[in-house]
């Protein structure tokens, strides 16, 4: 048997999220400035033979049924378009939270798009790679190359890349488990927020200025995310109360809340506090970028 091929599938954080409002098909318009950690799913792939999936890692019992798996649904769509491509065993080991505003999922999805690229010589930014990632779900076209860059539309509008300096951070999860249709449910139309300026964000190159600019953005799903899960706002007034923490904000829909450090020596100070006094809670200190 070849040698496995093997991707990570990093967490994906959203440092903004504004919602512009619903439209007639259920979605709603967003526009986010979306980053990526250093905490990540591990998905490695054997080419050949049926397509399959294991799934192991500590967040594995909480992963669902394979046959729902988004690794398996990406494969399939890119398989419809690109008829006799070689599929086979998939393995992945599950170290993110689920349900948890990470896109692990959909982190995972795009990066079993990549393996497949690469076991049959092909490029990944293909557009059949693309369709297939938009076909798998809302998340996993910006996971398909996952870097810095503003999503708008449901997902599907990209900007390109952008240069911002690693962020140190600290990712906490409580272990509460959001569904993204309960919290876009509880959200309430406000003033239509400005859009982001790309060209204002490609200037924002200094950690300083980029941290001053976050600390002006927002989450909308903030608030309707607490109403159905209390613990969000405990895990983010633990957050704002460590010492150096810049911002604070939930990521996604989901419970999992960031913050936001000068350096990544504060970051592992306030990791480490947390991480005493909520054991119980999901904490890792990264870098975002």
């Amino acid at each position: 048997m070849p040698d496995p091929l093997v991707e990570a599938a990093p967490a994906k954080i959203n440092l903004s999220l504004r919602v512009f409002g619903r439209r007639g098909d259920g979605y709603h318009e967003l526009e986010s400035l979306v980053v990526f950690g250093r905490c990540a799913d591990r998905l490695s792939f054997t080419p050949g033979g049926e397509l399959s999936l294991t799934v192991s890692g500590p967040s594995a019992a909480l992963a669902g049924d394979n046959a729902d798996n988004l690794v398996l649904k990406a494969a399939r769509a890119l398989a419809e378009r690109s008829p006799g491509i070689t599929l086979g065993a998939f393995a992945l080991d599950k170290r993110l939270p689920v349900a948890a505003g990470l896109g692990g999922g959909s982190a995972d999805a795009a990066a079993a798009l990549r393996l497949i690229a690469r076991a049959n010589n092909l490029a990944s930014d293909a557009p059949r790679f693309y369709e297939a990632a938009r076909a798998t779900g809302a998340d996993v076209p910006v996971c398909l190359n996952p870097r810095a860059r503003v999503m708008r539309g449901i997902g599907e509008l990209l900007s390109e890349p952008l240069n911002l300096p690693p962020l140190p951070a600290v990712l906490v999860n409580p272990g509460a488990a959001l569904a993204t249709k309960a919290v876009f449910a509880g959200w309430t139309p406000g003033t239509p927020p400005a859009p982001l300026n790309q060209e204002a964000l490609v200037k924002l190159s200094d950690r300083k200025a980029l941290l001053q600019f976050l600390a002006s953005q927002e989450n909308d799903l903030e608030r309707p995310a607490i109403a159905v899960a209390p613990v969000v706002a405990e895990v983010l007034a633990a957050m704002r109360g460590l010492p150096g923490c810049v911002v604070a904000r939930m990521s996604g829909s989901g419970s999992t809340c960031f913050a936001l450090f000068n350096s990544a020596a504060e970051a592992t100070v306030g990791a480490e506090i947390l991480h005493a006094k909520y054991p119980q809670w999901w904490v890792r200190p990264t870098a975002l970028q």
